[in-house]
């Protein structure tokens, strides 16, 4: 069972047209429907189930500028600025705090790493600076680990993501927008190479112009309509949060044992950072080469095997009819296993770091599917060969922070706007056109 999510009201039947049909109730999916809401276009957003109820709800919360791959970077800054203006737009809370970012190691080549990062994007103009063992010690006060130095970065932040996707979409809706939960697109209608209808299973929408947004299911979507292909592959990720305990710090903070933040519950959500489970599916097979350098980036990182998901699920190669239940039908909320081992670790590891916290328990552990890219850096973009049809997935780990910012650039490209910031790094072609593919980290 996943972790708590806000459950907001449905529409009931989706409308026979609309500007813009979105196709996915995650954080950046509702983000759009809000913004292409704001645009004063008529939007109908529909999800297989219910909003957030996948990876947008099971993230760590964290809203990070830090470490992001270059190319990211303006699109950080651009959702950083979006989050803080949130609260006020909607007229509700999401949980962003500004509370700043740590980054802490015992590891001299980790410190380079953020040394030369930090030259990399100094014409970004983002605040933070590297911290000394006493400066550590200093921001981290309880702690007993003898950490090295650490990585601050003030301007980032955290929000809940039991709240956040509701409220986006909760706005969406009062800006004008109809949402349609239990209700899976089952594919498009295309007239002269447009889009012309989104066929749903609750009806068809006329419409010309669609953002699929489903997260890890999006590859297979558009795989049964032949447009470019989106090498997309998934990970295995688990999380935990914990009873109520002291605070040891304000600031989201991760290390290579151990990450954390401070939830409004008085708990914490943890983590191990960058530690995930790649499994073999017929999807990750037909995109290998791509994954390849990545895939041997993150050895030591991530575990591989063979599982359910070789035969069910958004890495398959099903084969479904617009008039017959389809795979999003059949799995309505994607609800992997946690590793629970994965947990202990996290969690001996928090403990033994903060003594203060010896007592601390674990209240619920839950798994989700990261989509990921080759160069962990997303796609938003205009699919090639499907007139009208955009798409926004591959976050790697980072669309819960990069969120907003995606919704609303991916809503300027769907109508047509001047883009919030440029999205030529972010185009699906980057994968066919010849373009170095640098693999990145996907947390």
């Amino acid at each position: 069972m996943g972790p708590y999510v806000e459950r907001i009201e449905d529409d009931g039947a989706p409308p026979k047209a609309a500007d813009a049909v979105v196709i996915g109730g995650g954080i950046i999916g509702s983000a759009a429907a809000f913004f292409l809401a704001k645009k004063g276009l008529s939007v109908a957003l529909v999800e297989k189930g219910h909003i957030a109820g996948e990876q947008s709800s099971r993230n760590w919360g964290w809203c990070r500028l830090q470490g992001r791959a270059l190319p990211e970077v303006p699109l950080a800054k651009h959702s950083l600025a979006t989050w803080g203006r949130l609260d006020n737009d909607l007229q509700a809370n999401t949980g962003f705090k500004q509370c700043g970012g740590l980054l802490l190691t015992k590891d001299p080549a980790e410190i380079a790493n953020w040394e030369r990062w930090t030259e990399q994007a100094r014409d970004y103009q983002i605040p933070g600076r590297i911290l000394t063992a006493a400066e550590v010690r200093e921001m981290v006060p309880g702690t007993s680990e003898a950490w090295i130095a650490g990585w601050h970065s003030p301007t980032c932040g955290r929000a809940e993501p039991s709240r956040a996707a509701p409220a986006l979409a909760r706005g969406a809706q009062a800006t004008g927008a109809t949402l349609h939960q239990n209700c899976a697109a089952r594919g498009l209608e295309m007239t002269g190479g447009r889009v012309s209808a989104v066929v749903t299973e609750r009806g068809t929408i006329r419409t010309s112009a669609v953002l699929v947004a489903g997260g890890a299911w999006t590859s297979m979507f558009l795989r049964r309509h032949g447009g470019m292909a989106f090498p997309q592959a998934g990970i295995f990720a688990t999380v935990c949060r914990t009873s109520a305990a002291p605070l040891v710090c304000d600031a989201t903070t991760g290390s290579d044992g151990f990450s954390y933040r401070r939830r409004e519950d008085g708990g914490y959500t943890v983590a191990m950072r960058a530690r995930g489970r790649v499994e073999v599916t017929p999807q990750a097979l037909l995109h290998a080469t791509k994954f390849l350098p990545l895939l041997v980036q993150q050895r030591k990182a991530v575990t591989l095997g063979v599982g359910r998901s070789f035969f069910e699920g958004p890495q398959t190669f099903a084969r479904w009819k617009l008039d017959g239940i389809s795979p999003f039908e059949r799995i309505r909320v994607l609800d992997p296993e946690p590793d629970m081992k994965m947990v202990d670790r996290a969690m001996n590891g928090f403990r033994a770091a903060y003594p203060c916290l010896s007592g601390i328990k674990v209240e619920q552990a839950w798994a989700g599917l990261i989509d990921s890219t080759p160069d962990s850096v997303p796609v938003i973009s205009p699919v090639e060969g499907l007139g009208g049809v955009h798409m926004a997935a591959g976050f790697s780990g980072h669309g819960f922070s990069l969120g907003p910012g995606a919704g609303h650039l991916v809503a300027d490209l769907v109508a047509g706007d001047p883009p919030a910031v440029d999205p030529h790094p972010f185009r699906l072609s980057r994968f066919s056109d010849g373009t170095p593919i640098i693999p990145g980290r996907w947390t």
